[in-house]
């Protein structure tokens, strides 16, 4: 079959069926949802379109095949998580530059964050392929210790791009769980009472 150019012309979301005017001026032709992509968000009136013909028992000509030539492509749920992740790794990366700019926060708190996310993401696409490959596989108490130290971050963008963990409740409610003691403990850090020990730490570290 031949694959047209056209353009939507009239829709009935509601019915779920309307028209395609080809590129090439011929008349109206009927299109159906059934024969739209399901990768694509329902049909609107004005969307360019690419089709092929088939005709019916009575010799009707009806579109099938029909694909958006350009976007309006559906945004799947793990594109959704993948993009809220990388959002609040962003929002959590900045916040913590802001108090160490403002000399909140000394500037050694924002390291394990660099180093261990990296190393969580890293873990996780390894585990990953472990799992396909039925290799050894990292056990859960290490990526949720990684994730406890600062790698949570890059555990995040992980779990939502490499799809890995990511629908096991019970792992994901340990690694939240984290992710509160994690952030719990910057909240302290940036208490007065935590002064003193910050200085001692930083103390230790430059020697």
């Amino acid at each position: 079959m031949e694959t047209e150019f056209g353009t939507i012309t009239k829709w009935n979301d509601e019915k779920g069926f309307g028209f395609i005017t080809p590129k090439c001026g011929n008349k109206q032709i009927f299109m159906h949802i059934k024969q739209f992509s399901k990768d694509h968000n329902r049909p609107i009136q004005g969307l360019p379109v690419t089709f092929q013909r088939e005709a019916d028992q009575k010799g009707r000509i009806y579109a099938v095949n029909i694909y958006p030539t350009k976007g309006h492509k559906k945004i799947s749920q793990a594109e959704i998580e993948y993009k809220y992740s990388l959002v609040i790794a962003i929002l959590f990366f900045t916040f913590l530059g802001i108090m160490i700019l403002t000399k909140k926060l000394p500037l050694f708190i924002i390291l394990p964050y660099l180093i261990f996310s990296p190393i969580a993401f890293n873990m996780y696409i390894k585990d990953k392929l472990a799992a396909e490959w039925d290799e050894w596989r990292t056990p859960e108490n290490t990526l949720h210790f990684v994730s406890l130290i600062g790698g949570w971050p890059g555990a995040l963008i992980a779990q939502s791009k490499i799809r890995h963990k990511s629908k096991k409740l019970s792992f994901k409610i340990v690694y939240w769980i984290t992710v509160v003691m994690n952030c719990s403990l910057l909240v302290w850090l940036l208490s007065p009472q935590s002064s003193t020990v910050l200085k001692e730490i930083k103390n230790i570290i430059i020697g």
